[in-house]
């Protein structure tokens, strides 16, 4: 029965002269009306505040992760703020470089890069190479002797630490394809080979203990395992990776980057280590900064059963609820502040029993067909996991800000599914 909670809107919603949402000063129903639906709503404001913590906690350490949420004005706006950019392909590379990212201000990852993005990274210039097998070393090898590049290099360490999480995104414990087991010595082993390779500049260690962590204990348990390994082999940066959770829906609460960077501070004193600390988060930035607007197009509803309400996007815009079981929170943006007593089932047009956005979703009463329904906290993983699927176009994307949308990605059109056809 209770409104949504105002907590999970970005931090410039406000509620209109008419009951309706605006985020940036713009209403929620002109920018559906004026950019259609489905649509990627993001506070701008929203992303610089907090790009701007992440700065001011962690300094040059803050690297934006940018799998959560990228294009070129996501790019833009995490350098023009200060933080380096991780990219884990040479798409994502691609799209920083083409924004007019310096190379030497990107962190490149990826569990099996292929020669070819080791070339690309190379001829960047990346800042930080994370090497995660023992199959690049060899690669980077080879590329030295064939270009005479130098790379400087964290090693991507698997600390064995289990986070409380999706077990499709945890990725710290032993069993997982990422990095260098510390448990078996494959890290020590790991050490030792980059060192002897002059196409090596081995800087530290990376590790990563999984996505949506709410324990920041976790994150301790992690940094105490590689302390002795970090000091050791005398290395001088380490970075803890991303993973910090976000609130998703009502009753849910996740630790700030403020709790983060302190047990992070904390644990590294505690355990002697004067490596420089890097993180890598992206959620934490983006995820509540955005919204997502669809229209209702079919409602059903099955006595003593439950009401299904199907809208013009689905899991082609946000698969997280399909791959992860992630709940979302469901509102009318006409009426942002109303009480929400009937439960509805929020499902999208694709061919698939499976293609559920929200299982149990709460919204007015006189929900109608035609209706402007949202999804909050959509701002990552919604529009970097999306897909063409049923050859559905990808939604449109818009940054607000002081009253003045900027349309930032366009809408696909029927020509480009079939664009690279032959």
């Amino acid at each position: 029965m209770t409104p949504l909670p105002w907590s999970l809107l970005p931090d410039s919603a406000e509620e209109g002269p008419v009951g309706e949402l605006e985020i940036g000063g713009c209403s929620t129903l002109d920018l559906a009306a004026q950019f259609g639906t489905p649509l990627f709503v993001y506070d701008e404001a929203h992303l610089r505040t907090r790009a701007r913590q992440a700065r001011e906690l962690f300094g040059d350490g803050a690297v934006y992760a940018a799998k959560a949420f990228l294009c070129k004005a996501m790019a833009g706006l995490a350098h023009e703020e200060g933080l380096r950019i991780d990219v884990a392909t040479g798409g994502e590379m691609f799209v920083a470089l083409a924004t007019g990212v310096p190379g030497d201000r990107l962190v490149m990852h990826g569990n099996n890069k292929s020669v070819e993005e080791l070339a690309e990274a190379a001829q960047a210039g990346v800042g930080r190479l994370v090497v995660d097998s023992f199959d690049e070393l060899d690669r980077v090898q080879e590329l030295h002797q064939q270009r005479g590049h130098v790379f400087d290099v964290l090693l991507r360490v698997t600390p064995g630490v289990e986070a409380h999480t999706h077990h499709y995104i945890a990725t710290g414990q032993d069993d997982t394809k990422f990095g260098f087991t510390l448990s078996t010595g494959a890290a020590t082993a790991a050490v030792s080979r980059a060192r002897s390779i002059r196409g090596i500049r081995l800087r530290g260690i990376h590790l990563h203990i999984g996505s949506q962590v709410f324990l920041v204990d976790s994150f301790a348990a992690a940094l105490g395992v590689v302390a002795s390994f970090v000091k050791t082999h005398d290395l001088e940066e380490l970075s803890m990776g991303g993973g910090l959770g976000v609130a998703y829906v009502e009753g849910e609460t996740a630790p700030s980057m403020v709790d983060w960077a302190r047990m992070l501070t904390t644990a590294a004193a505690d355990a002697g280590i004067s490596a420089a600390l890097s993180v890598e988060p992206g959620r934490a930035i983006v995820a509540q900064a955005a919204i997502t607007l669809y229209t209702v197009g079919t409602i059903k509803e099955i006595p003593g059963v439950r009401t299904y309400v199907a809208v013009d996007g689905g899991m082609s815009d946000n698969p997280r609820p399909v791959l992860y079981g992630s709940g979302y929170e469901t509102f009318l943006p006409r009426a942002v502040r109303a009480t929400r007593p009937r439960a509805v089932r929020l499902v999208g047009k694709h061919c698939e029993s499976g293609d559920v956005l929200v299982m149990k979703g709460m919204v007015p009463d006189d929900l109608g067909v035609g209706d402007l329904i949202a999804t909050p906290v959509t701002g990552a993983y919604g529009h970097s996991m999306g897909s063409n699927y049923n050859k559905v176009g990808r939604p449109a994307v818009v940054f607000v800000k002081d009253g003045v949308p900027r349309l930032v990605v366009r809408r696909e059109t029927y020509e480009d599914l079939v664009r690279n056809d032959l």
